[in-house]
């Protein structure tokens, strides 16, 4: 298994966490959705990262924006780490 094939999976991996957290804030606007089994699940799995956002960033009003915050975030630590790991990578080569 290729090094690109390993970070192809690790994308893949990091965009459907990200489309569970649109998922997650999608579902904060219907509360009788949050108390299915996908919010539940959603919610053991986002709330955890989102937590430590909104520690830091409060509602503007009744908007919240850590979880754009979050999904920027995520993307950032995604994007850095392949950068990393290719930089690594060459470096043995």
């Amino acid at each position: 298994m290729t090094l690109w094939v390993i970070l192809g999976y690790a994308s893949l991996a990091f965009k459907i966490y990200s489309y569970m957290l649109v998922g997650y804030v999608l579902l904060s606007w219907v509360p009788a959705a949050q108390d299915s089994a996908i919010g539940r699940f959603l919610k053991k799995v986002c709330e955890p990262y989102l937590g430590i956002f909104r520690k830091f960033i409060p509602p503007i009003g009744m908007i919240d924006i850590s979880p754009i915050v979050a999904i920027f975030m995520l993307n950032f630590i995604e994007n850095g780490l392949f950068i990393v790991i290719q930089k690594i990578y060459e470096m043995f080569i």
